[in-house]
């Protein structure tokens, strides 16, 4: 596998693969890679000639300084693993920001909503690097978690709205045997908040299962999964709540798919689920 730190070393490493007629993959991470990436990777490396992954922690998608500074970080092990299943090239940028950055890429109505509610200039932030690094990668496909389905739904925008030629691939949600939806963050928590953390994914499935065609007792859902998980100690919610999918519109008798999501807090450690049902 190659390394590759500098930008346009990339960028001359990727004309000569297209020049080539290789099929390029793209999975951009923040590494510390867990089943989820890796499920990401194979599937590029499945689908495409060339798979390149990309492990750059972004600052500028953080809301919170001391969430920045606690993200794990082991580049050798992401290494080792990406390695292991035959990523061609990971990309390992220092910094991807000039001093005097300025322009930035938001994408209207899609971020109001979960969690672009609760973390102002997070999806600015994710879309900025992303558009980046595509204009960077130059790939065929790309590949992202439906854990951050928002996200997904963000990027798949903007890859419209700006005209990119790129193939976006949503991998399902990879999880712990206790139903825990696999994140680089759940290393952070506690012991007794481990234990308690498949709660969120519990209540979502219980929304799930209980809905109604017409969504007349969607609100009652909601409102009992909140007080069941507010019961933990040192546990909050942030938001429980369904919406279509992927326009992120509120739901009605005309929706075709629901994203039924939540976001909580155990202590500092926030984390988020989601299901996608069909109609």
């Amino acid at each position: 596998m190659e390394i590759i730190r500098e930008t346009d070393m990339l960028r001359t490493r990727v004309e000569t693969l297209r020049k080539e007629g290789r099929r390029i993959g793209f999975v951009p991470t923040m590494g510390y890679f867990h089943e989820g990436h890796l499920n990401l990777m194979r599937m590029s490396v499945s689908d495409c000639d060339v798979t390149i992954v990309s492990n750059y922690i972004n600052p500028t998608q953080f809301d919170r300084q001391d969430d920045l500074e606690a993200y794990p970080v082991d580049v050798e092990r992401d290494r080792a693993m990406a390695e292991a299943l035959d990523v061609d090239i990971m990309f390992y940028p220092e910094n991807l920001y000039e001093t005097d950055h300025k322009t930035w890429v938001r994408t209207e109505k899609l971020t109001d909503v979960l969690c672009g509610r609760s973390r102002p200039g997070h999806f600015r932030g994710v879309a900025t690097i992303v558009c980046k690094l595509f204009n960077i990668v130059n790939p065929h496909v790309t590949y992202f978690g439906q854990k951050d389905a928002q996200q997904a739904a963000v990027i798949g925008q903007m890859i419209r709205d700006l005209n990119y030629d790129i193939r976006l691939v949503l991998s399902p949600i990879i999880r712990e045997p206790d139903g825990l939806a696999l994140s680089s963050r759940n290393v952070r928590l506690t012991p007794e908040h481990r234990k308690k953390a498949p709660v969120l994914y519990e209540k979502l499935q219980i929304i799930d299962k209980k809905i109604l065609p017409d969504l007349s007792n969607k609100d009652e859902l909601i409102q009992e999964a909140k007080k069941t998980i507010e019961a933990i100690p040192g546990v909050r919610v942030d938001y429980i709540d369904i919406r279509s999918w992927p326009d992120l519109e509120k739901p009605d008798h005309t929706s075709h798919r629901l994203l039924i999501a939540g976001a909580m807090f155990m202590g500092k450690v926030r984390l988020i689920d989601n299901i996608i049902k069909e109609l």
